[in-house]
């Protein structure tokens, strides 16, 4: 505890976002592995008391130094207008990701991608699984050279980058932030590949819809759709492939059924404002009311965790540069939301799953081969098909 009133603080809001502004105005400092005090809080948080347990608990507190020292946040988020509408997921987005985008290199793999990755193997490094994920999903979408690809909240580009690289096709990704479609589009430019990838500043559902792409894929958006939201969003992507195309949902699912949270999340707070997990069975009914088959559905849980680590261990080691980059109360917000999902993903209360979905042809045939084993086959990453 850094200082007398510290305790109080955190006691008089034993709850996710209260223990958390504790640790972001520095009443308690986290020095080791700050996953395994988030277990800790997350036990804490589910313990049964008795009511004369909370009134010895109470009068405790009420015993306790007071700290008259306030602290305001930077990173609190008050949205405007309707949810989820276009206007106010783009205050959304840009609360996140405009963060100075070298804040993000310090924790991120060389490619920049901010989803989970692909292990092979536990031991696999963090570059290794992001290039093993980038390839994992353009195999899972059997892309071919000429094709023509959409991204859905591409990011500052990797899989556009890495699919016009690898696999000959032209790409286009959108995104709600400025920032990152000119870091992106600058990169772009620098690679080689302008004629076969660009990146645009749009919302999915301010796009002119053609039905003329091959395939389409959405890394880490759906999470911020919102349920209300959800038809529009497998309709949009229906409606812009062409008969037989494909449709890889790669997003954070709700997991195991857990007690209802009472109020906001940390992460919902400092984090991800507007962001909402709904069950993979409410993704996948909405999917297949819109048009699509399923044919394939995985979960890659445990590999978010094994990133979400990587990732925690990178901002650590860079700790300096983060703060310089950014302000104390950044770094440790990522700190504290990074490890805290590494424990959700462990503890299933958390699931990303990877969904690909087929718009069939007019004779209700989807093209694609007998079995998956062309997802597995050896590949060399870096090696043009």
């Amino acid at each position: 505890m850094q200082h007398s009133g510290a305790l109080r603080n955190i006691l008089e809001r034993p709850n996710e976002v209260g223990v958390g502004e504790a640790y972001l105005r520095n009443d308690f400092d986290i020095d080791g592995d700050v996953e395994t005090v988030v277990s800790y809080a997350a036990e804490l948080k589910d313990s049964v008391y008795s009511l004369t347990q909370k009134l010895a608990i109470a009068n405790m507190v009420r015993r306790l130094p007071q700290s008259s020292t306030f602290y305001p946040s930077t990173r609190k988020k008050a949205l405007t207008g309707e949810r989820h509408s276009i206007a106010r997921d783009r205050q959304a987005v840009t609360h996140h990701y405009d963060v100075p985008t070298p804040f993000y290199q310090l924790f991120l793999d060389r490619q920049m991608v901010y989803s989970c990755g692909y292990f092979v193997s536990a031991d696999d490094d963090l570059d290794t699984a992001q290039r093993q994920k980038l390839d994992y999903l353009c195999r899972k979408l059997r892309l071919q050279a000429g094709e023509r690809v959409l991204d859905i909240g591409c990011g500052w580009g990797s899989l556009l980058l890495y699919a016009a690289a690898h696999y000959g096709v032209n790409a286009t990704g959108i995104t709600l932030s400025q920032p990152q479609a000119d870091w992106g589009n600058a990169r772009i430019a620098t690679s080689g590949w302008r004629h076969r990838a660009r990146i645009l500043v749009q919302d999915y559902r301010e796009m002119k819809l053609a039905s003329d792409y091959d395939a389409v894929v959405s890394v880490g958006m759906f999470e911020h759709v919102g349920e209300e939201n959800l038809p529009c969003y497998f309709r949009t992507a229906f409606d812009c492939l062409r008969p037989g195309g494909r449709f890889l949902n790669h997003g954070i699912s709700q997991g195991r059924p857990q007690e209802q949270r009472q109020g906001p999340s940390f992460s919902d707070t400092y984090v991800f404002p507007d962001g909402e997990l709904v069950p993979i069975s409410t993704a996948l009914a909405t999917a297949e009311r819109a048009g699509f088959e399923i044919r394939d559905v995985e979960s890659l849980r445990e590999h978010y965790a094994l990133t979400l680590r990587h990732w925690v261990r990178n901002l650590e080691a860079n700790c300096c540069e983060a703060v310089r980059h950014t302000d104390e109360e950044t770094y440790r917000v990522w700190r504290l939301f990074m490890a805290g999902g590494a424990h959700a993903f462990t503890a299933g209360t958390m699931n990303v799953h990877q969904s690909l979905l087929v718009r069939p042809d007019e004779t209700g045939r989807s093209p694609l081969p007998l079995t998956r084993s062309d997802w597995y086959l050896p590949n060399e990453c870096g090696v043009s098909h």
